[in-house]
């Protein structure tokens, strides 16, 4: 899915999640899974050094490589940390939904994700457009916006809209800046105004927004790449796709990695989270 989809889902996270959770930090969590795979995967270029791993997918979404990013363990797991070094509950909170929704979004596309890392390896993907990323950004850009990428694009952007009321100057003071501390601070150490405040908050609706219609101005009508409404399309790239697994052999992978992702994160939460979730209630209350 797009970094626009991923910043529009923030939005809605954060309105149905029905306890006090970080608008911030579900934004960042949205992100996290691509903030340090997806860069080198389109290649980072240092004069004549070209830095890029040889199976770009792999390194991305699978393993050995960078794949356990795009796992829900990931998500308790960086949900922890945050919880025992900040004494948030609302970070805490907040980049564990963002991530989970990460991670579940993007197993539309032709490489899916492996959501039960590090149980099973299993990728999970409904192949809904191509995988292109091993093309650059540009034409990964032209790959997505020139499919079904689009129409998912639209989907986040219609409910997004359909959500106005999260936008509201009123939804943000009563439930993004009351549930954050993070607001607070930028209004007093930066000396931000609430005006500057609520435009900050929307400000990721708006280039989200913009990102979804300017990638398919340049994508159609600059470049001219013809849009390809099929399911995997679109055609005309040169995509990842990955053998279809068994379904017994699906099944039998799904078994296990639910098994041990529910069981890993109840020991954890035993062992560590709820502790650590106490403590920071605690903190809270001094």
């Amino acid at each position: 899915m797009s970094w626009a989809a991923h910043e529009l889902e923030s939005y809605l996270l954060h309105k149905h999640v029905r306890t006090k959770a970080s608008f911030l930090a579900i934004l960042t969590g949205c992100l996290a899974p691509d903030m340090l795979t997806k860069l080198p995967v389109y290649g980072i270029e240092l004069g004549n050094l070209v830095i890029r791993p040889d199976d770009p997918w792999e390194y991305h979404r699978g393993w050995p490589g960078a794949g356990f990013t795009h796992s829900l363990m990931f998500a308790v797991v960086l949900g922890l940390l945050t919880l025992w070094v900040f004494r948030s509950r609302e970070w805490a909170l907040g980049l564990f939904v963002g991530t989970s929704a990460h991670v579940l979004t993007d197993v539309f596309d032709s490489v899916g994700t492996m959501l039960f890392f590090p149980f099973t390896t299993q990728q999970y993907s409904t192949g809904m457009w191509a995988y292109a990323a091993q093309a650059g950004r540009y034409g990964d850009a032209a790959a997505y916006y020139g499919s079904l990428g689009l129409v998912w694009d639209l989907f986040w952007l219609t409910l997004a809209l359909l959500g106005f009321k999260a936008l509201r100057a009123r939804y943000f003071f009563d439930e993004v800046v009351t549930s954050d501390p993070a607001w607070g601070w930028l209004r007093r150490r930066l000396h931000l105004s609430d005006r500057v405040l609520l435009a900050l908050y929307r400000a990721y609706f708006v280039y989200g927004a913009c990102r979804i219609f300017g990638w398919s101005i340049w994508v159609h009508l600059v470049e001219g790449a013809p849009m390809d409404w099929t399911w995997g399309g679109p055609y005309w790239v040169d995509k990842v796709t990955l053998e279809p697994t068994p379904l017994p052999e699906l099944a039998a992978n799904t078994a296990v990695g639910l098994a041990g992702f529910v069981a890993a994160g109840w020991l954890l939460w035993l062992l560590v989270g709820r502790r650590l979730w106490e403590a920071a209630d605690a903190e809270h209350r001094r």
